[in-house]
């Protein structure tokens, strides 16, 4: 059986067949490949765009979507084999996933950080228990990768620059009040250097590094496509002659779990933000973030507002590539 958990175990033709598919459900949105067929949707934390998309996109191909909140509107779980369940948990995920099973054809999986434990959480244990005990495919709707996003980029990416192989990427951290998940930007490094891109990681320091994992993965991706990996802490050199800046904010690893360790290095970096002056510096580049935003904390509203901006365009992509992945992922499994 094969999950969609990460595009790592997807080659890059089927990636791109994935977002070809979507093209074809933006022109035309309707489709029966999930005639009479069930989706369980489980929001272990909030969404807007996952939330719709996912609904939608499953009724637009003929299927039925039951969105569900453990803790809410669905017992709580436990995670641990061999756990002693005397705390809040009611079920535990070996029951769960395999009933959900029976009832359902696909099972999708929101679980973040708890930010607590960087090595605990890098484990994305609740997605991979589902993989493992689930009787149908799973599909990761964003843990500590969002491999969904990473479509809905590409697909905006390529709308706009056509071949994307050797064009120079940039992420680059921004301030934020709140240490976030790294998943967006795990997922940035590995969907960029995927496609043969010429990748540049922006952060301020050694602290907002990314897990090695993904570095790494990166990095290989790179050499098996001919593009590269260069990470730098220097704003300018990362800006001149950008063609696409995708702005997220993240934690700081070392610092996980210990917040107030952290807040008075973050307090000095807001000039990260995006902003016009940084982007003149750039080959007119695109301009993306995954969404939810804050104006003027990531970036300038002339930013966001630009020509170059593709924020909604990708939010919409949403829906049309995934689409695209669940159709994929219910032929690979019906072979």
């Amino acid at each position: 059986m094969r999950h969609f958990l990460t595009t790592q175990d997807w080659s890059l033709e089927e990636l791109q067949a994935m977002i070809d598919l979507g093209r074809a459900f933006r022109e035309n949105p309707m489709g029966r490949q999930l005639q009479g067929k069930a989706v369980a949707l489980m929001f272990f934390n909030p969404s807007l765009r996952t939330r719709s998309s996912f609904d939608i996109g499953t009724w637009q191909l003929g299927g039925h979507a039951i969105v569900l909140q453990p803790g809410k509107d669905a017992w709580g779980m436990a995670f641990e084999m061999g756990a002693v369940m005397d705390g809040d948990a009611e079920e535990h995920v070996k029951e769960a996933a395999r009933v959900l099973s029976r009832y359902v054809d696909l099972i999708g999986i929101r679980a973040f950080p708890k930010f607590q434990n960087w090595q605990e959480d890098r484990q994305d244990k609740i997605l991979n228990a589902f993989a493992t005990y689930a009787e149908v495919p799973v599909f990761n709707m964003e843990t500590i990768t969002h491999p969904c996003q990473e479509l809905a980029h590409m697909m905006a990416v390529q709308d706009r620059l056509g071949e994307v192989k050797k064009k120079k990427y940039v992420l680059t951290w921004t301030w934020h009040p709140k240490p976030l998940n790294t998943a967006v930007a795990n997922s940035s490094l590995l969907i960029s250097t995927r496609f043969g891109m010429d990748v540049t990681l922006l952060c301020p320091n050694e602290e907002y590094l990314l897990d090695e994992r993904y570095l790494n993965q990166a990095k290989a991706n790179a050499e098996a496509t001919g593009g590269s990996l260069t990470v730098t802490h220097d704003i300018e050199e990362a800006y001149t002659g950008a063609d696409v800046v995708y702005a997220k904010s993240w934690g700081a690893i070392p610092y996980f779990g210990r917040w107030e360790e952290e807040l008075p290095m973050r307090a000095k970096l807001r000039h990260f933000i995006v902003d016009e002056a940084k982007m003149a510096l750039t080959n007119n580049a695109l301009f993306s973030h995954c969404l939810p935003m804050r104006r003027n904390i990531k970036a300038t509203d002339a930013v966001v507002d630009s020509a170059q901006s593709l924020i909604i365009e990708e939010a919409e992509n949403r829906l049309h590539a995934q689409k695209g992945m669940l159709c994929k992922l219910i032929e690979e499994n019906a072979r």
